[in-house]
Protein backbone atom coordinates (compact mmCIF):
# COMPACT_ATOMS: atom_id res chain seq x y z
CA UNK A 1 0.00 0.00 0.00
CA UNK A 2 1.58 3.31 -1.05
CA UNK A 3 2.27 5.83 1.70
CA UNK A 4 0.29 9.07 1.81
CA UNK A 5 2.86 11.78 1.04
CA UNK A 6 0.93 14.29 3.15
CA UNK A 7 0.63 11.95 6.11
CA UNK A 8 -2.60 10.92 7.86
CA UNK A 9 -4.37 12.82 10.61
CA UNK A 10 -6.54 10.44 12.64
CA UNK A 11 -9.43 11.98 14.58
CA UNK A 12 -8.92 12.81 18.22
CA UNK A 13 -10.69 10.30 20.45
CA UNK A 14 -13.18 12.87 21.76
CA UNK A 15 -14.11 13.81 18.16
CA UNK A 16 -14.50 10.23 16.94
CA UNK A 17 -18.27 9.63 16.84
CA UNK A 18 -17.88 5.92 16.09
CA UNK A 19 -15.89 5.56 19.29
CA UNK A 20 -18.16 7.81 21.38
CA UNK A 21 -21.19 5.73 20.40
CA UNK A 22 -19.46 2.42 21.08
CA UNK A 23 -19.81 0.19 24.14
CA UNK A 24 -16.24 1.10 25.12
CA UNK A 25 -17.21 4.76 25.57
CA UNK A 26 -20.33 4.13 27.63
CA UNK A 27 -18.74 5.56 30.77
CA UNK A 28 -17.98 8.78 28.86
CA UNK A 29 -21.61 9.09 27.78
CA UNK A 30 -22.76 8.51 31.36
CA UNK A 31 -20.38 11.19 32.66
CA UNK A 32 -21.60 13.56 29.96
CA UNK A 33 -25.16 13.19 31.26
CA UNK A 34 -23.88 14.19 34.70
CA UNK A 35 -21.51 17.01 33.74
CA UNK A 36 -23.45 18.77 30.98
CA UNK A 37 -26.67 19.31 33.00
CA UNK A 38 -24.55 20.31 36.02
CA UNK A 39 -22.83 22.98 33.97
CA UNK A 40 -25.99 24.26 32.32
CA UNK A 41 -27.98 24.45 35.56
CA UNK A 42 -25.13 26.39 37.15
CA UNK A 43 -24.93 28.79 34.21
CA UNK A 44 -28.69 29.39 34.44
CA UNK A 45 -28.56 29.94 38.18
CA UNK A 46 -30.72 26.94 39.03
CA UNK A 47 -29.87 25.77 42.51
CA UNK A 48 -33.10 24.20 43.80
CA UNK A 49 -36.08 22.59 42.11
CA UNK A 50 -39.61 21.47 42.84
CA UNK A 51 -40.27 18.40 40.73
CA UNK A 52 -43.64 17.46 39.27
CA UNK A 53 -44.28 13.83 38.40
CA UNK A 54 -47.44 12.40 36.84
CA UNK A 55 -48.96 10.74 33.83
CA UNK A 56 -47.92 11.78 30.33
CA UNK A 57 -51.37 10.71 29.16
CA UNK A 58 -53.46 13.30 30.99
CA UNK A 59 -54.59 15.87 28.40
CA UNK A 60 -55.36 19.54 28.78
CA UNK A 61 -59.06 20.35 28.67
CA UNK A 62 -58.76 21.65 25.12
CA UNK A 63 -57.27 18.30 24.03
CA UNK A 64 -59.68 16.06 25.91
CA UNK A 65 -61.05 13.31 23.66
CA UNK A 66 -64.71 12.49 23.43
CA UNK A 67 -65.97 9.91 25.89
CA UNK A 68 -67.21 6.99 23.78
CA UNK A 69 -69.68 4.72 25.51
CA UNK A 70 -67.94 1.68 26.99
CA UNK A 71 -64.34 2.91 26.47
CA UNK A 72 -62.66 2.59 29.91
CA UNK A 73 -59.51 4.41 28.83
CA UNK A 74 -61.41 7.48 27.63
CA UNK A 75 -63.53 7.38 30.77
CA UNK A 76 -60.41 7.33 32.93
CA UNK A 77 -58.90 10.29 31.08
CA UNK A 78 -62.07 12.26 31.66
CA UNK A 79 -61.76 11.54 35.39
CA UNK A 80 -58.09 12.54 35.43
CA UNK A 81 -58.05 15.60 33.19
CA UNK A 82 -58.77 18.05 36.03
CA UNK A 83 -55.32 17.24 37.41
CA UNK A 84 -53.73 18.92 34.37
CA UNK A 85 -55.23 22.26 35.33
CA UNK A 86 -54.34 21.74 39.00
CA UNK A 87 -50.71 21.02 38.12
CA UNK A 88 -50.58 24.10 35.92
CA UNK A 89 -52.10 26.29 38.63
CA UNK A 90 -49.81 24.95 41.36
CA UNK A 91 -46.71 25.44 39.20
CA UNK A 92 -47.80 29.02 38.48
CA UNK A 93 -48.29 29.81 42.16
CA UNK A 94 -45.01 28.19 43.15
CA UNK A 95 -43.11 30.17 40.52
CA UNK A 96 -44.68 33.44 41.66
CA UNK A 97 -43.83 32.62 45.28
CA UNK A 98 -40.23 31.63 44.53
CA UNK A 99 -39.20 35.10 43.36
CA UNK A 100 -40.25 36.56 46.73
CA UNK A 101 -37.78 34.32 48.62
CA UNK A 102 -34.13 34.98 49.52
CA UNK A 103 -31.88 33.98 46.63
CA UNK A 104 -30.56 30.80 48.28
CA UNK A 105 -34.13 29.57 48.89
CA UNK A 106 -35.45 30.23 45.39
CA UNK A 107 -36.30 27.30 43.14
CA UNK A 108 -37.63 26.48 39.70
CA UNK A 109 -40.28 24.01 38.65
CA UNK A 110 -38.88 20.86 37.07
CA UNK A 111 -40.60 18.09 35.12
CA UNK A 112 -39.77 15.19 32.85
CA UNK A 113 -40.28 17.52 29.92
CA UNK A 114 -42.97 15.48 28.21
CA UNK A 115 -46.73 15.90 27.74
CA UNK A 116 -49.52 15.52 30.29
CA UNK A 117 -48.73 16.55 33.86
CA UNK A 118 -45.17 17.37 32.82
CA UNK A 119 -46.38 19.85 30.24
CA UNK A 120 -48.84 21.33 32.74
CA UNK A 121 -46.03 22.01 35.22
CA UNK A 122 -43.80 23.74 32.67
CA UNK A 123 -46.79 25.61 31.30
CA UNK A 124 -47.73 26.90 34.73
CA UNK A 125 -44.22 28.24 35.30
CA UNK A 126 -44.38 29.97 31.92
CA UNK A 127 -47.79 31.47 32.86
CA UNK A 128 -46.01 33.19 35.76
CA UNK A 129 -43.25 34.48 33.48
CA UNK A 130 -40.72 32.11 35.02
CA UNK A 131 -38.36 29.50 33.69
CA UNK A 132 -38.56 25.79 34.34
CA UNK A 133 -36.51 22.67 33.72
CA UNK A 134 -37.42 19.77 31.42
CA UNK A 135 -35.50 16.53 31.90
CA UNK A 136 -36.50 14.63 28.78
CA UNK A 137 -35.77 10.99 27.99
CA UNK A 138 -35.47 9.34 24.58
CA UNK A 139 -38.31 6.83 24.26
CA UNK A 140 -39.78 5.12 21.19
CA UNK A 141 -43.22 6.67 21.78
CA UNK A 142 -42.30 10.02 23.32
CA UNK A 143 -39.86 12.33 21.61
CA UNK A 144 -38.75 15.85 22.42
CA UNK A 145 -39.34 18.30 25.25
CA UNK A 146 -42.63 20.22 25.42
CA UNK A 147 -42.78 23.76 24.10
CA UNK A 148 -43.09 25.40 27.52
CA UNK A 149 -39.51 24.52 28.54
CA UNK A 150 -36.94 27.18 27.62
CA UNK A 151 -34.23 25.79 25.36
CA UNK A 152 -31.45 26.60 27.81
CA UNK A 153 -33.07 24.34 30.42
CA UNK A 154 -34.22 21.53 28.14
CA UNK A 155 -32.29 18.27 28.45
CA UNK A 156 -32.56 14.93 26.67
CA UNK A 157 -31.25 11.87 28.49
CA UNK A 158 -30.43 8.39 27.27
CA UNK A 159 -29.82 6.81 30.68
CA UNK A 160 -32.78 6.66 33.04
CA UNK A 161 -30.55 6.54 36.12
CA UNK A 162 -28.76 9.78 35.21
CA UNK A 163 -32.10 11.47 34.66
CA UNK A 164 -33.23 10.21 38.07
CA UNK A 165 -30.09 11.70 39.61
CA UNK A 166 -31.05 15.14 38.31
CA UNK A 167 -34.62 14.74 39.46
CA UNK A 168 -33.56 14.07 43.04
CA UNK A 169 -30.29 15.90 43.69
CA UNK A 170 -31.45 19.56 43.45
CA UNK A 171 -35.02 18.85 44.64
CA UNK A 172 -36.51 20.54 47.68
CA UNK A 173 -39.84 18.85 47.02
CA UNK A 174 -41.56 16.41 44.72
CA UNK A 175 -45.24 16.66 43.87
CA UNK A 176 -46.59 13.36 42.61
CA UNK A 177 -49.75 13.57 40.54
CA UNK A 178 -51.72 10.52 39.36
CA UNK A 179 -49.72 8.42 36.97
CA UNK A 180 -48.76 4.95 35.83
CA UNK A 181 -45.69 2.73 35.93
CA UNK A 182 -43.21 5.57 35.40
CA UNK A 183 -44.75 7.68 38.17
CA UNK A 184 -44.79 4.69 40.53
CA UNK A 185 -41.15 4.00 39.69
CA UNK A 186 -40.09 7.54 40.59
CA UNK A 187 -42.24 7.64 43.74
CA UNK A 188 -41.17 4.36 45.27
CA UNK A 189 -37.52 4.79 44.39
CA UNK A 190 -37.55 8.16 46.13
CA UNK A 191 -39.34 6.76 49.18
CA UNK A 192 -36.78 3.94 49.33
CA UNK A 193 -33.89 6.43 49.26
CA UNK A 194 -35.52 8.38 52.07
CA UNK A 195 -36.46 5.29 54.11
CA UNK A 196 -32.89 3.96 53.91
CA UNK A 197 -31.46 7.45 54.55
CA UNK A 198 -29.52 7.50 51.31
CA UNK A 199 -30.84 11.06 51.02
CA UNK A 200 -29.26 13.05 53.83
CA UNK A 201 -31.55 16.05 53.56
CA UNK A 202 -35.22 16.68 53.99
CA UNK A 203 -37.31 16.46 50.83
CA UNK A 204 -41.02 17.20 50.91
CA UNK A 205 -43.03 14.52 49.11
CA UNK A 206 -46.60 15.42 48.27
CA UNK A 207 -49.05 12.92 46.79
CA UNK A 208 -51.61 15.00 44.92
CA UNK A 209 -55.11 13.52 44.79
CA UNK A 210 -56.11 11.44 47.82
CA UNK A 211 -58.90 9.67 45.95
CA UNK A 212 -56.53 8.39 43.28
CA UNK A 213 -53.66 7.37 45.55
CA UNK A 214 -55.83 5.70 48.17
CA UNK A 215 -57.60 3.80 45.41
CA UNK A 216 -54.50 2.49 43.62
CA UNK A 217 -52.14 1.94 46.60
CA UNK A 218 -53.15 0.51 49.96
CA UNK A 219 -50.41 2.03 52.11
CA UNK A 220 -52.05 0.88 55.34
CA UNK A 221 -51.98 -2.72 54.11
CA UNK A 222 -48.20 -2.46 53.72
CA UNK A 223 -48.00 -1.59 57.40
CA UNK A 224 -50.44 -4.35 58.41
CA UNK A 225 -48.43 -6.92 56.50
CA UNK A 226 -45.23 -5.69 58.12
CA UNK A 227 -43.68 -4.66 54.81
CA UNK A 228 -43.06 -1.12 56.05
CA UNK A 229 -43.16 0.60 59.43
CA UNK A 230 -45.97 2.91 60.52
CA UNK A 231 -43.39 5.73 60.68
CA UNK A 232 -42.69 5.27 56.96
CA UNK A 233 -46.10 6.73 56.21
CA UNK A 234 -44.70 10.02 57.50
CA UNK A 235 -42.37 10.22 54.50
CA UNK A 236 -45.15 11.74 52.41
CA UNK A 237 -48.27 13.90 52.69
CA UNK A 238 -51.45 14.34 50.66
CA UNK A 239 -53.05 17.35 49.03
CA UNK A 240 -56.21 17.76 46.98
CA UNK A 241 -56.06 21.28 45.57
CA UNK A 242 -53.41 23.89 44.67
CA UNK A 243 -54.09 26.02 47.74
CA UNK A 244 -53.62 23.11 50.13
CA UNK A 245 -50.51 21.92 48.28
CA UNK A 246 -48.93 25.37 48.26
CA UNK A 247 -49.57 25.79 51.99
CA UNK A 248 -47.92 22.47 52.82
CA UNK A 249 -44.87 23.22 50.68
CA UNK A 250 -44.50 26.70 52.17
CA UNK A 251 -44.56 25.19 55.65
CA UNK A 252 -42.03 22.48 54.77
CA UNK A 253 -39.66 24.96 53.13
CA UNK A 254 -39.81 27.22 56.18
CA UNK A 255 -38.77 24.23 58.30
CA UNK A 256 -36.10 23.24 55.78
CA UNK A 257 -34.43 26.65 55.73
CA UNK A 258 -35.05 27.59 59.37
CA UNK A 259 -31.77 28.79 60.83
CA UNK A 260 -29.80 27.93 57.70
CA UNK A 261 -27.20 30.26 56.27
CA UNK A 262 -26.85 30.89 52.53
CA UNK A 263 -24.25 28.65 50.91
CA UNK A 264 -22.12 31.20 49.06
CA UNK A 265 -19.92 28.54 47.45
CA UNK A 266 -22.69 27.44 45.11
CA UNK A 267 -22.32 23.84 46.24
CA UNK A 268 -24.95 21.61 47.82
CA UNK A 269 -23.84 20.02 51.09
CA UNK A 270 -27.05 17.99 51.15
CA UNK A 271 -26.63 15.72 48.15
CA UNK A 272 -27.25 12.00 48.04
CA UNK A 273 -25.16 9.95 50.45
Amino acid sequence: MPEDPDGFMPPKAYEDLDFLHSADARVIRILSEYLEPRRQLRLQGVRNTVVFFGSARIPATEDLPEQPEGDPTAKGLHRLHAYYQDARELARRLTEWSVTLPSHEQFVVCSGGGPGIMEAANRGAADAGGKSVGLGISLPFEQGVNRYVPRELAFEFHYFFMRKWWFVTPALALVIFPGGFGTFDELFELLTLMQTRKIRRRVAVLLYGREYWNDVVNFDALVEWGSISREDLGLFEFADDPTEALGILQQRFAEYFAGSEPDLTGGRPTDLA
